[in-house]
C-alpha cells in the first residue's frame, strides 16, 4: 500500500509524543512491505528529501508569509499550503491510496492532498483542545479556531483514529462523530531503545533517592501536582532529589510555585533533554512520576514501563485504562499531591512491589504495545476505506 502520512513533528523534531507516534508507525509499515512518505515541517538538523529507517521524508519550508507568534493558527494554515507544494518533489505519477492527517495542525494539507488525489483521508486525533482546558473552550484566545478546525478533520475523514477508550469517547462527545467512524488503536513504544541491556544494573540509592518526571511542560501535564508534593516527600524521604525534564510555556510560573512550596533547591528543571540522556536518566530513576491531568494516551507511561522504572501515574485518560489492571505502577487522584506523595513513599520503600510492577510493566510492554502491531491495525483501518 502506498501511504502520506502527514504531521507537524516528526524527527528531530520531538515537542509531544506525536512524533514518536508517527515514526513508530511509519517505520513499521516500511518493515512491513509499504511504501510510505511523511510530509513534515523543515528542521535545520534534516535534509528537506532523504530516505530514512525505509521511509522516505519531504519537508517544506514554512518561513513565508510571515505571522505574529500570537497568530498561531494563522502560522499553521500558512504552513499547511507548504506541505501541499511538497507532491512536486514525487516521482511523477506516484499517486498514495491513502493520507493519514495527525492531528488539526495537518488538518489543512491532509483534506487538500486527499481531494487533489481523490483518496480517502484518515485522521488520528492524538489530543483535543476542550480536552487540554478541561472540557470547556475559553472565550479567549485561539481555542475556539482549533476546536473548529478538530470538528472539521473529523467530518472530512473517513475514518477518525484515536488512541484509547478515553479519547474517543471525548470525540464522539464533543464532535458528534458517528462510532461506526472511531477506531481505537493504541500507542506503542519501542522497547529496545528504553529496556536496560543489563536490567540488574540499577544501584539502589537510600539515600539520595531519584524522581524523574518529563515531558511537555504544559498546565495539563500536572507538574504542579509533584511540586505541592514535595514538602510531604522531603519530610519522610532524606535526600531526595528530583528532575523534570522538559520546555515548555508553564516552565516559569512552576519555577516559582517551587519557590513558593519551599522546595526549588530539590527540583533541577533540565530543560530539554536528547533522547540518548533521557533514556539514560529515566533507567537511572527510583521512582517515576506522571502527573498529568490530561492523558490521552501516555506514551511516556510506555516508555517509564520499558526502562524498568518504578512508576507513579495519575489515574486518567489512557494512562488508567493500560495501567489499572496491569498491577505495573501505583496510580493516583489527579491534582490530590497528597496521594501523589503516598504512592511515592511506597514505591521507593516497597522493595518486593516495585520489582514486581516492574517486571509485569516490561512484560506489558513487549508483548501488547509494539509498533509492529500498531502500524499492522492502522493499515488494516485504512484496507476498510480504501475502494476496492
Amino acid at each position: 500500500m502506498r501511504v502520506v502520512l502527514v504531521s507537524w513533528e516528526y524527527p528531530p523534531l520531538f515537542i509531544g509524543g506525536l512524533a514518536t507516534h508517527v515514526h513508530g508507525i511509519a517505520t513499521a509499515m516500511a518493515r512491513a512491505g509499504h511504501d510510505v512518505v511523511i510530509f513534515t515541517f523543515q528542521h535545520p538538523d534534516a535534509l528537506d528529501d532523504a530516505v530514512v529507517d525505509g521511509v522516505r521524508v519531504l519537508r517544506a519550508p514554512t518561513d513565508l508569509p510571515w505571522f505574529p507568534e500570537d497568530q498561531f493558527v494563522s502560522k499553521m494554515i500558512s504552513a499547511n499550503h507548504q506541505l501541499v507544494q511538497l507532491i512536486t518533489r514525487l516521482t511523477p505519477g506516484w499517486v498514495p491510496d491513502i493520507v493519514h492527517a495527525h492531528d488539526w495542525l495537518s488538518g489543512w494539507a491532509g483534506d487538500t492532498l486527499r481531494t487533489l488525489w481523490r483518496v480517502p483521508l484518515v485522521a488520528t486525533i492524538h489530543a483535543t483542545e476542550r480536552g487540554r482546558h478541561g472540557g470547556m473552550i475559553p472565550s479567549a484566545g485561539q481555542s475556539a479556531a482549533i476546536d473548529a478546525a478538530e470538528w472539521w478533520l473529523t467530518f472530512q475523514s473517513s475514518a477518525v483514529i484515536c488512541c484509547s477508550k478515553f479519547m474517543a469517547h471525548q470525540i464522539h462527545d464533543s464532535f458528534e462523530v458517528p462510532l461506526d467512524k472511531l477506531v481505537i488503536i493504541h500507542n506503542a513504544v519501542d522497547a529496545v531503545l528504553w529496556t536496560r541491556s543489563e536490567p540488574s544494573a540499577r544501584e539502589p540509592r537510600p539515600d539520595a533517592p531519584l524522581i524523574v518526571s518529563w515531558g511537555r511542560v504544559q498546565y495539563e501535564k500536572g507538574f504542579q501536582t509533584l511540586v505541592e508534593a514535595l514538602p510531604f516527600l522531603r519530610q519522610r524521604i532524606p535526600g531526595l532529589r528530583v528532575v523534570i525534564a522538559g520546555t515548555g510555556s508553564y516552565r516559569a510560573e512552576l519555577a516559582e510555585r517551587a519557590e513558593a512550596f519551599g522546595v526549588a533547591d530539590l527540583i533541577d528543571f533540565a530543560g530539554f533533554v536528547p533522547a540518548d540522556q533521557l533514556t539514560a536518566l529515566i533507567q537511572s530513576a527510583d521512582c517515576v512520576v506522571i502527573p498529568s491531568f490530561y492523558e490521552p494516551f501516555g506514551i511516556v507511561a510506555l516508555e517509564a514501563l520499558a526502562a524498568a522504572a518504578p512508576l507513579v501515574a495519575a489515574r486518567t485518560g489512557g494512562m488508567a485504562e493500560v495501567l489499572d489492571e496491569a498491577d505495573a505502577g501505583l496510580l493516583f487522584t489527579p491534582g490530590d499531591a497528597r496521594a501523589l506523595a503516598d504512592a511515592v513513599i511506597r514505591t521507593l520503600t516497597d522493595t518486593e512491589l516495585t520489582q514486581r510492577q516492574t517486571q509485569n510493566g516490561l512484560s506489558l510492554v513487549t508483548d501488547h504495545f509494539s509498533w509492529d502491531a500498531v502500524a499492522a491495525s492502522t493499515i488494516a483501518t485504512y484496507q476498510k476505506v480504501v475502494p476496492s
